[in-house]
C-alpha cells in the first residue's frame, strides 16, 4: 500500500514540475517575443529619426552637380570644407549673424524664462495666498494653448507699442513658459522640504536669499529641464519670427534658412547653403541635449512621479 502511495506522490510531483516548467518556458518565450518586438519598434523609430540627419550630412559634403546624380545616402566627392567656407562668406556672412541671433533668442531667452518660471513655480508651491489655485489653473490653461494661436495677438500688441521688427518682438514672448512654471511647482513641492525653509528663516535669511541659496540648489534638475525645453522651443520657433520680423539682420537661423529655401528657384546656389546651414543649425541642439540629458531625465521623472 505504501509503495502505491509513494508512486502516486511521485506522479503528482512530476506533473506539477512539468506544469511549472511549461509555464516557465512559455513565459520565457513570451518575454523573448515581447523584447524582440520592442527592439524592432525602437529600431524602426531610430532609423526614422537618424536617416534624415544622415542624408543631411551626406548632402552637405556634395557639390551642386553631385546632389542629384549620386547616391543620396552615400558620399561622393568631399566638398564639405568648400561648402562651409562659401556658406560663411555668402552675403557678407549673414548666416553667422543668424546663428548669433538664434543664440541670443534661445540662450538668453531660455535662461530668463527658466529664472522666472522657477521663481513662479516655487512661489505657487511654498506660499499660501488667496487665489493661488486659480492662478495655477490659469497657468495650466496656458500650457494647453498652442503658440501659433498666440502669434497674431502678440503681433497686434507689439505693433501698438512699435516693437515689431525688433529683437524684443521675438525675445519677450520667449521668456514666458507656462510649462516651466508647472514643472517648477511640481518639483518644488517634491524636493524642497518646508522644514528646511523654516530653518533658513530662523537663521535670519530672507525669502529671496533662501530661494537663491537653498531652494534653487534642490530645484536644479527641474530648472535645467525647463532651460532645455525652452532652449529647443525658442531655437526651433518659426512662426513668431515669420510675422514679427522683416529685416534680414534680425532673422534667427530657422527663418533665415526658410527665406533662402524660398528663393532656390531664382538662386540655385542657395541649395547647398540651405543643406549645410541646416546641418550646422542642429549642432547646438545636440550639444545642449547631450550636456543636460541626465538632468532632463531626473526632472521629468520627478514630474511624472508627482
Amino acid at each position: 500500500m505504501s509503495r502505491v502511495l509513494d508512486a502516486d506522490a511521485r506522479a503528482v510531483r512530476d506533473a506539477s514540475t512539468g506544469i511549472r516548467s511549461s509555464r516557465v518556458g512559455r513565459g520565457q518565450r513570451e518575454s523573448l517575443v515581447s523584447r524582440s518586438v520592442a527592439m524592432l519598434i525602437m529600431l524602426v523609430f531610430t532609423l526614422y529619426f537618424l536617416i534624415p540627419i544622415w542624408w543631411l550630412l551626406v548632402a552637405s559634403t556634395k557639390s551642386r552637380s553631385d546632389l542629384f546624380t549620386t547616391n543620396p545616402l552615400w558620399f561622393a566627392d568631399l566638398n564639405f570644407w568648400n561648402n562651409l567656407v562659401a556658406l560663411l562668406n555668402y552675403d557678407g556672412g549673414i548666416y553667422v549673424r543668424w546663428i548669433v541671433n538664434s543664440i541670443g533668442y534661445a540662450g538668453v531667452g531660455a535662461l530668463v524664462a527658466t529664472i522666472l518660471a522657477g521663481m513662479c513655480g516655487y512661489a505657487l508651491a511654498k506660499y499660501r495666498f488667496r487665489g493661488r489655485e486659480l492662478l495655477f489653473n490659469v497657468v495650466l490653461g496656458g500650457v494647453l494653448v498652442p503658440a501659433t494661436a498666440l502669434a497674431l495677438p502678440l503681433f497686434l500688441l507689439f505693433s501698438q507699442v512699435h516693437l515689431t521688427n525688433t529683437f524684443w518682438a521675438v525675445f519677450l514672448p520667449s521668456i514666458v513658459s507656462p510649462f516651466g512654471v508647472y514643472l517648477a511647482r511640481v518639483f518644488a513641492e517634491a524636493s524642497v522640504p518646508d522644514e528646511l525653509l523654516e530653518a533658513a528663516r530662523l537663521d535670519g535669511a530672507g525669502e529671496v536669499r533662501t530661494y537663491f541659496t537653498v531652494s534653487i540648489r534642490l530645484m536644479l534638475p527641474a530648472l535645467i529641464t525647463i532651460f532645455l525645453f525652452q532652449f529647443v522651443g525658442i531655437w526651433n520657433n518659426f512662426f513668431l519670427p515669420l510675422i514679427m520680423l522683416r529685416s534680414e539682420e534680425l532673422f534667427p537661423v530657422t527663418y533665415g534658412l526658410y527665406a533662402w529655401n524660398s528663393t532656390i528657384n531664382q538662386f540655385p546656389e542657395l541649395r547647398s547653403f540651405v543643406l549645410i546651414g541646416a546641418l550646422l543649425s542642429i549642432i547646438p541642439l545636440i550639444i545642449t541635449f547631450l550636456l543636460l540629458q541626465r538632468y532632463w531625465r531626473g526632472g521629468l521623472g520627478t514630474g511624472a512621479l508627482k
